[in-house]
């Protein structure tokens, strides 16, 4: 265990320790002050653009989970129980695709898609159905889309192979005993595959919620996120301080979410 124990104290351990003494330090000028201070943290819930940073990134991070979970399980159904098994790896080959892009790379695609000037407003402009282009890129709406892009196929993966492990002996019981299609989904299949629901918008939602990229080209700077206005912190300011103390607020959020799920996040049961 000791390579394992050494990496972990290495690179997670020592790095969290040094952001959490960051976080209680200030920045007087150009000068950084070593000593313990909580106005790194009551600047955040007291200051309106960070706050606003909190909510808008709790905000996006929860509707794209919201959306992905919507749209992933019926697309692993249909995969799990329509698909012909000789087709399924062929099918998930072709969704995990968008894996295979960079990630930059699929932002600026978005992009460009969605822009004035992009397939969508040229293609509703010719058919008639807008007089003028939309503003789609740079709002929440497009960084909501490319993260739902990305995050729909991971949820598919984790959903399929907790459906694929059904027996579907439950489902004829269900049957057998008096339940309808739907009272069988509602009772008895959707229980069982909560492990790979929740293994899915875990991830989703620790991704999605500490990502830089997506937000910042896709959303411009119109809706800052806490991803964004730390790099501003580090990159204009070089306010280390309050970037720590935002950084452990968003490590919060996250564990928050794990606590929410941890009923669920047992790999054995996936």
């Amino acid at each position: 265990m000791a390579p394992a124990v050494l990496w972990t104290l290495a690179f997670f351990v020592a790095p969290f320790t040094i952001m959490a003494a960051m976080s209680l330090a200030s920045l007087e000028g150009r000068e950084l002050v070593w000593a313990i201070s909580f106005d790194n943290y009551h600047k955040l819930f007291t200051q309106p653009f960070l706050t606003k940073a909190i909510w808008v990134s709790l905000q996006i991070t929860l509707t794209v989970t919201v959306i992905s979970v919507l749209l992933a399980y019926p697309l692993a159904w249909i995969i799990a129980f329509r698909v012909p098994k000789r087709w399924q790896r062929l099918v998930l080959l072709l969704s995990i695709l968008p894996f295979w892009t960079s990630y930059v790379v699929r932002s600026y695609s978005w992009l460009l898609v969605m822009s004035r000037e992009g397939v969508i407003n040229n293609s509703m402009l010719s058919l008639g159905l807008i007089s003028e282009p939309l503003q789609m890129a740079s709002s929440r709406l497009a960084t909501v889309t490319g993260f739902v892009h990305f995050f729909v196929m991971l949820l598919t993966l984790t959903i399929f192979a907790n459906l694929v492990q059904l027996s579907p002996n439950y489902r004829r019981a269900a049957v057998d005993l008096g339940a309808s299609s739907w009272q069988a989904f509602r009772h008895v299949i959707l229980p069982l595959t909560m492990p790979g629901i929740m293994v899915g918008a875990f991830l989703t939602f620790v991704l999605c919620i500490g990502d830089y990229i997506t937000p910042q080209i896709l959303g411009g700077n119109n809706e800052l996120t806490v991803p964004q206005v730390i790099m501003m912190q580090l990159g204009r300011r070089g306010d280390f301080p309050l970037a720590s103390a935002m950084s452990l607020v968003l490590m919060g959020l996250v564990t928050l979410a794990y606590i929410a799920t941890a009923r669920w996040l047992r790999l054995d049961r996936i």
